[in-house]
Protein backbone atom coordinates (compact mmCIF):
# COMPACT_ATOMS: atom_id res chain seq x y z
CA UNK A 1 0.00 0.00 0.00
CA UNK A 2 1.17 3.20 -0.62
CA UNK A 3 1.51 5.68 2.09
CA UNK A 4 -0.43 9.11 2.18
CA UNK A 5 2.22 12.03 2.04
CA UNK A 6 4.21 12.76 5.25
CA UNK A 7 2.91 16.27 5.16
CA UNK A 8 -0.68 15.35 5.33
CA UNK A 9 -0.20 12.72 8.26
CA UNK A 10 1.99 15.25 10.03
CA UNK A 11 -1.02 18.27 9.70
CA UNK A 12 -3.54 15.32 10.65
CA UNK A 13 -1.19 14.05 13.76
CA UNK A 14 -1.03 17.53 15.20
CA UNK A 15 -4.45 18.81 14.15
CA UNK A 16 -5.46 15.75 16.55
CA UNK A 17 -2.98 15.85 19.51
CA UNK A 18 -3.44 19.67 20.05
CA UNK A 19 -7.31 19.67 19.57
CA UNK A 20 -7.49 23.21 17.18
CA UNK A 21 -6.08 24.05 13.41
CA UNK A 22 -4.55 26.97 15.35
CA UNK A 23 -2.25 25.49 17.08
CA UNK A 24 -1.18 22.63 14.76
CA UNK A 25 -0.54 25.42 12.13
CA UNK A 26 1.68 26.86 14.73
CA UNK A 27 3.58 23.97 15.70
CA UNK A 28 4.40 23.39 12.33
CA UNK A 29 5.16 27.04 11.29
CA UNK A 30 2.54 27.00 8.58
CA UNK A 31 -0.95 28.72 8.07
CA UNK A 32 -4.86 27.15 9.48
CA UNK A 33 -5.54 27.07 6.01
CA UNK A 34 -2.35 25.03 4.90
CA UNK A 35 -3.09 22.41 7.90
CA UNK A 36 -6.64 22.22 6.51
CA UNK A 37 -6.03 21.29 2.85
CA UNK A 38 -3.62 18.96 4.09
CA UNK A 39 -6.14 17.22 5.95
CA UNK A 40 -8.84 16.82 3.58
CA UNK A 41 -6.05 15.99 1.39
CA UNK A 42 -5.63 12.91 3.70
CA UNK A 43 -9.12 11.92 4.06
CA UNK A 44 -9.28 11.74 0.51
CA UNK A 45 -6.15 9.85 -0.25
CA UNK A 46 -7.88 7.24 2.52
CA UNK A 47 -11.65 7.70 2.10
CA UNK A 48 -12.37 8.01 5.50
CA UNK A 49 -13.44 11.04 7.45
CA UNK A 50 -11.21 11.95 9.68
CA UNK A 51 -12.67 15.17 12.23
CA UNK A 52 -16.33 15.54 12.46
CA UNK A 53 -16.39 19.42 12.30
CA UNK A 54 -19.77 21.15 14.46
CA UNK A 55 -19.70 24.81 15.66
CA UNK A 56 -16.08 25.33 14.81
CA UNK A 57 -15.00 22.74 17.02
CA UNK A 58 -12.85 19.31 15.46
CA UNK A 59 -14.46 15.89 16.66
CA UNK A 60 -12.46 13.17 15.77
CA UNK A 61 -14.10 10.32 14.07
CA UNK A 62 -14.15 6.49 14.94
CA UNK A 63 -11.07 6.58 12.17
CA UNK A 64 -9.80 9.33 13.18
CA UNK A 65 -9.16 7.76 16.54
CA UNK A 66 -7.92 4.78 15.29
CA UNK A 67 -4.96 6.46 13.10
CA UNK A 68 -4.24 8.99 15.65
CA UNK A 69 -2.15 6.69 18.52
CA UNK A 70 -0.06 4.99 15.46
CA UNK A 71 0.91 8.09 13.85
CA UNK A 72 2.03 9.97 17.79
CA UNK A 73 3.96 7.24 18.53
CA UNK A 74 5.68 6.91 14.86
CA UNK A 75 6.56 10.85 15.12
CA UNK A 76 7.41 10.17 17.88
CA UNK A 77 10.08 7.56 17.26
CA UNK A 78 10.97 9.73 13.98
CA UNK A 79 12.14 12.40 16.58
CA UNK A 80 14.26 10.32 18.69
CA UNK A 81 15.59 8.78 15.87
CA UNK A 82 16.77 12.33 14.24
CA UNK A 83 17.65 13.46 17.58
CA UNK A 84 19.81 10.63 18.41
CA UNK A 85 21.39 11.06 14.75
CA UNK A 86 21.89 14.90 15.62
CA UNK A 87 23.65 14.01 18.77
CA UNK A 88 26.09 11.03 17.80
CA UNK A 89 27.10 14.16 14.73
CA UNK A 90 27.70 16.55 17.57
CA UNK A 91 29.39 14.09 20.26
CA UNK A 92 30.73 10.52 20.44
CA UNK A 93 34.32 9.65 18.58
CA UNK A 94 36.24 11.67 16.14
CA UNK A 95 39.45 9.70 14.68
CA UNK A 96 42.39 12.19 13.46
CA UNK A 97 45.27 10.72 11.68
CA UNK A 98 48.61 12.42 11.59
CA UNK A 99 52.04 11.86 11.72
CA UNK A 100 53.67 11.01 15.15
CA UNK A 101 55.93 14.01 15.39
CA UNK A 102 52.57 15.88 14.68
CA UNK A 103 50.94 14.63 17.53
CA UNK A 104 53.26 13.73 19.97
CA UNK A 105 55.24 17.60 19.52
CA UNK A 106 52.02 19.95 18.65
CA UNK A 107 48.77 18.16 18.92
CA UNK A 108 48.82 16.57 22.35
CA UNK A 109 49.85 19.60 24.26
CA UNK A 110 46.60 21.41 22.81
CA UNK A 111 44.14 18.98 23.02
CA UNK A 112 42.97 19.12 26.75
CA UNK A 113 41.68 22.90 25.23
CA UNK A 114 39.62 21.00 23.01
CA UNK A 115 38.43 18.87 25.17
CA UNK A 116 37.63 21.63 27.71
CA UNK A 117 35.94 23.44 25.15
CA UNK A 118 34.16 19.95 23.73
CA UNK A 119 33.96 17.51 26.90
CA UNK A 120 31.17 15.20 24.42
CA UNK A 121 33.44 14.48 21.67
CA UNK A 122 35.86 11.62 22.31
CA UNK A 123 39.52 12.30 19.92
CA UNK A 124 41.30 9.68 18.68
CA UNK A 125 44.83 9.96 17.15
CA UNK A 126 45.72 7.42 14.83
CA UNK A 127 49.37 8.19 13.95
CA UNK A 128 51.29 6.37 10.89
CA UNK A 129 53.42 7.51 7.89
CA UNK A 130 51.53 6.04 5.20
CA UNK A 131 48.79 8.02 3.70
CA UNK A 132 45.24 7.17 5.07
CA UNK A 133 42.01 6.53 2.73
CA UNK A 134 39.46 9.17 4.03
CA UNK A 135 36.38 7.46 2.52
CA UNK A 136 37.29 3.92 3.14
CA UNK A 137 39.12 3.69 6.68
CA UNK A 138 36.99 4.63 10.03
CA UNK A 139 39.02 8.34 9.91
CA UNK A 140 37.07 11.71 10.14
CA UNK A 141 39.97 13.97 9.11
CA UNK A 142 43.89 14.03 8.69
CA UNK A 143 46.36 16.57 9.23
CA UNK A 144 48.82 16.14 6.39
CA UNK A 145 52.20 17.59 4.69
CA UNK A 146 52.17 18.55 1.05
CA UNK A 147 51.22 21.15 -0.97
CA UNK A 148 47.69 21.48 0.19
CA UNK A 149 46.08 19.62 -3.05
CA UNK A 150 44.66 15.99 -2.59
CA UNK A 151 41.95 14.85 -5.00
CA UNK A 152 38.71 14.29 -3.50
CA UNK A 153 39.50 16.37 -0.24
CA UNK A 154 38.94 19.57 1.04
CA UNK A 155 42.09 20.93 2.25
CA UNK A 156 42.36 24.30 5.02
CA UNK A 157 46.09 25.13 5.61
CA UNK A 158 47.47 25.22 9.27
CA UNK A 159 50.99 26.54 8.66
CA UNK A 160 53.83 26.71 6.53
CA UNK A 161 57.12 24.44 7.31
CA UNK A 162 59.72 26.49 8.53
CA UNK A 163 62.89 24.61 9.72
CA UNK A 164 65.28 25.30 12.07
CA UNK A 165 67.99 23.31 13.71
CA UNK A 166 67.55 22.44 17.34
CA UNK A 167 69.90 20.48 20.28
CA UNK A 168 70.28 20.38 23.44
CA UNK A 169 71.31 23.31 26.04
CA UNK A 170 74.11 20.99 26.81
CA UNK A 171 76.07 19.18 24.01
CA UNK A 172 78.87 17.18 24.38
CA UNK A 173 82.74 18.15 23.77
CA UNK A 174 83.85 21.73 23.14
CA UNK A 175 82.91 22.88 19.66
CA UNK A 176 80.62 25.94 20.04
CA UNK A 177 77.56 26.24 17.42
CA UNK A 178 78.30 30.28 16.53
CA UNK A 179 77.38 29.43 13.01
CA UNK A 180 76.34 27.04 10.54
CA UNK A 181 79.61 25.69 9.46
CA UNK A 182 80.47 24.32 13.06
CA UNK A 183 78.14 21.94 12.46
CA UNK A 184 80.82 20.07 10.82
CA UNK A 185 82.25 19.17 14.06
CA UNK A 186 78.98 17.58 15.53
CA UNK A 187 76.25 14.69 14.56
CA UNK A 188 73.57 15.95 12.51
CA UNK A 189 70.02 13.48 13.49
CA UNK A 190 67.99 12.85 10.31
CA UNK A 191 64.91 11.37 10.01
CA UNK A 192 63.88 8.92 7.37
CA UNK A 193 60.42 10.66 6.92
CA UNK A 194 62.10 13.82 6.27
CA UNK A 195 64.95 12.87 4.31
CA UNK A 196 66.04 16.74 2.68
CA UNK A 197 65.62 18.87 5.73
CA UNK A 198 69.19 19.36 6.65
CA UNK A 199 70.27 19.34 3.14
CA UNK A 200 67.57 22.32 1.88
CA UNK A 201 68.52 24.04 5.10
CA UNK A 202 72.15 23.99 4.69
CA UNK A 203 71.89 25.31 1.16
CA UNK A 204 69.93 28.16 1.77
CA UNK A 205 72.36 29.17 4.90
CA UNK A 206 75.25 29.05 2.14
CA UNK A 207 76.80 26.14 3.66
CA UNK A 208 75.45 23.07 0.86
CA UNK A 209 78.59 20.95 1.37
CA UNK A 210 79.57 20.99 5.02
CA UNK A 211 80.43 17.34 6.25
CA UNK A 212 79.39 16.43 9.72
CA UNK A 213 81.62 14.60 11.90
CA UNK A 214 78.72 11.69 12.05
CA UNK A 215 75.23 11.68 11.12
CA UNK A 216 72.61 9.51 12.56
CA UNK A 217 69.25 8.47 10.56
CA UNK A 218 66.02 7.86 12.62
CA UNK A 219 62.29 6.73 11.42
CA UNK A 220 60.74 9.69 12.10
CA UNK A 221 61.67 13.34 13.14
CA UNK A 222 60.20 12.45 16.67
CA UNK A 223 62.87 9.62 17.58
CA UNK A 224 65.74 12.78 16.60
CA UNK A 225 64.15 15.11 18.45
CA UNK A 226 64.35 12.84 20.84
CA UNK A 227 67.67 12.04 20.26
CA UNK A 228 68.63 15.68 20.21
CA UNK A 229 66.93 16.20 23.52
CA UNK A 230 69.22 13.37 25.60
CA UNK A 231 72.47 15.28 23.55
CA UNK A 232 72.85 12.83 20.85
CA UNK A 233 73.42 15.16 18.19
CA UNK A 234 71.19 18.19 16.66
CA UNK A 235 68.20 17.17 15.01
CA UNK A 236 66.51 19.62 12.48
CA UNK A 237 62.26 20.48 12.66
CA UNK A 238 59.36 22.95 11.69
CA UNK A 239 59.97 25.78 14.00
CA UNK A 240 56.47 24.93 15.43
CA UNK A 241 56.39 21.39 15.95
CA UNK A 242 59.78 22.43 18.03
CA UNK A 243 58.17 25.39 19.83
CA UNK A 244 56.85 24.00 23.16
CA UNK A 245 60.12 22.45 23.65
CA UNK A 246 61.81 25.43 23.09
CA UNK A 247 60.04 27.22 25.77
CA UNK A 248 60.69 24.85 27.92
CA UNK A 249 64.14 24.60 27.48
CA UNK A 250 64.64 20.99 26.61
CA UNK A 251 66.02 22.37 23.13
CA UNK A 252 67.48 25.37 22.12
CA UNK A 253 67.96 26.63 18.78
CA UNK A 254 71.39 27.72 18.23
CA UNK A 255 71.24 29.60 15.28
CA UNK A 256 69.02 32.17 14.34
CA UNK A 257 68.29 31.25 10.55
CA UNK A 258 65.38 29.58 9.81
CA UNK A 259 64.48 28.20 6.26
CA UNK A 260 60.60 28.59 5.16
CA UNK A 261 59.96 25.43 2.76
CA UNK A 262 57.56 25.13 -0.48
CA UNK A 263 55.09 22.56 1.92
CA UNK A 264 53.01 23.27 4.64
CA UNK A 265 50.81 21.35 6.87
CA UNK A 266 47.09 20.72 6.29
CA UNK A 267 44.03 19.34 8.02
CA UNK A 268 41.87 17.32 5.46
CA UNK A 269 38.38 16.09 5.17
CA UNK A 270 36.34 14.91 2.40
CA UNK A 271 34.79 17.67 -0.21
CA UNK A 272 31.82 15.48 -1.35
CA UNK A 273 29.96 16.52 1.62
CA UNK A 274 29.30 18.98 4.12
CA UNK A 275 31.50 17.92 7.65
CA UNK A 276 29.02 17.13 10.42
CA UNK A 277 28.95 19.40 13.70
CA UNK A 278 31.65 17.32 15.62
CA UNK A 279 34.24 17.71 12.57
CA UNK A 280 33.31 21.33 12.10
CA UNK A 281 33.73 22.28 15.64
CA UNK A 282 37.21 19.90 15.21
CA UNK A 283 38.34 22.33 12.54
CA UNK A 284 37.15 25.43 13.53
CA UNK A 285 39.28 25.23 16.86
CA UNK A 286 42.58 23.32 15.30
CA UNK A 287 42.05 26.25 12.42
CA UNK A 288 42.23 29.10 15.84
CA UNK A 289 45.41 27.02 16.94
CA UNK A 290 47.15 26.89 13.81
CA UNK A 291 46.61 30.91 13.68
CA UNK A 292 48.01 31.36 17.37
CA UNK A 293 50.78 29.28 17.16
Amino acid sequence: MRLPPLNALRAFEATARLSTLAAAAEELNVTPSAVSHQIRTLEETLGVVLFQRANRRLILTKDGQSLLPGLTDGFRRLTAAVTELERNQREGVLTVSMLSTMAMRWFLPRLPQFQTEHPAIEVRISTTTRTVDLDREDIDLAIRHGGGQWPGLTADFLFQMETIPVCSPVLPGESSLNQPNDLSHHILLHADARPDDWRIWLREVGAPNLKPARELTFDTTDFALAAAIRGLGIAIADRRIVQDDIESGRLIAPFPQSVEQESGYYLVYPADKAPPPKTAMFRDWILREARET
